[in-house]
């Protein structure tokens, strides 16, 4: 099927909370990116000036806003149905990933040799300055995935996740927080999927400096997976390669 030359390879989905610091570069580094992409931004109720910055861009990028804070997943679920790319990955508006990283993480994606792969902070090691509370909490969602669905990850927390949008279009989300990362997790694996992780690069961010997921929601991590560990789609993906399935 010929492709539609209008159509991105890949929607960058950001969502964005009182991030005026750092929204500024995350978004040139995007736009920069020798990929043909678009960037939806959800700004989750922010209350500094990462509505001004954004308006900055005009045209250049997708924004959507929130009028109060609605959570990651719910930011996330709310910039899908503008999404028109081949992949989908999320990037968090802060620099602890590079998003020159992310033309490599899609590649498997718009290649078609699979349809999920999670950028990996972890490949050889816990980083040395995370917080000891998180690497114990990554260990153990580590942990969890292996035990409850039987296959082996080694970074299941990560922010980089890339999918094929019409698989992660079929999830049916309903995560509202960090809880997005478990369930899709999840989902995944119940439809079938085995995600592909590649090693990238990280630079932990302090709660000091904005970060803003914490180990206290941990436990609502390791209900996530559990709830959804029997979970099924309500219908499948065509049968054909997700090339072949692209609008």
């Amino acid at each position: 099927m010929p492709e539609d030359a209008k159509t991105p390879t890949v929607s960058v989905i950001v969502p964005a909370y009182n991030e005026e610091d750092t929204i500024r570069e995350v978004i040139e580094r995007l736009l920069a990116l020798p990929i043909d992409s678009e960037i939806v931004v959800v700004n989750d109720g922010s209350t500094d000036k990462t509505g001004t910055i954004l308006a900055e861009f005009g045209n250049q990028i997708k924004v959507l806003t929130n009028p109060s804070p609605g959570g990651k997943g719910n930011a996330i679920r709310k910039a899908l149905p503008a999404c028109t790319g081949h992949a989908v990955i999320i990037q968090d508006a802060d620099l602890e990933y590079r998003p020159e990283e992310i033309p490599a993480l899609i590649a498997p994606i718009t290649q078609n040799e699979s349809k999920v792969v999670y950028g990996t902070r972890f490949l050889h090691g816990l980083h040395p300055s995370m917080a000891l509370p998180n690497k114990v909490v990554n260990v153990l969602l580590r942990l969890a995935v292996q035990v409850l669905f039987r296959q082996k990850l080694t970074d299941e927390a990560t922010c980089y996740k890339a999918f094929d949008r019409h698989l992660i279009n079929q999830m049916d989300l309903e995560c509202q927080r960090f809880e997005f990362c478990p369930e899709v997790t999840a989902k995944a694996i119940n439809m079938g999927e085995k995600i592909k992780e590649l090693p990238i690069t990280y630079e932990p961010r302090s709660k000091a400096a904005g970060k803003k997921i914490r180990w206290t929601d941990a436990p609502e991590a390791f209900l996530t997976l559990f709830r959804y560990r029997n979970w099924k789609p309500a219908k499948t993906l065509p049968t054909e390669s997700s090339g072949d399935s692209r609008p």
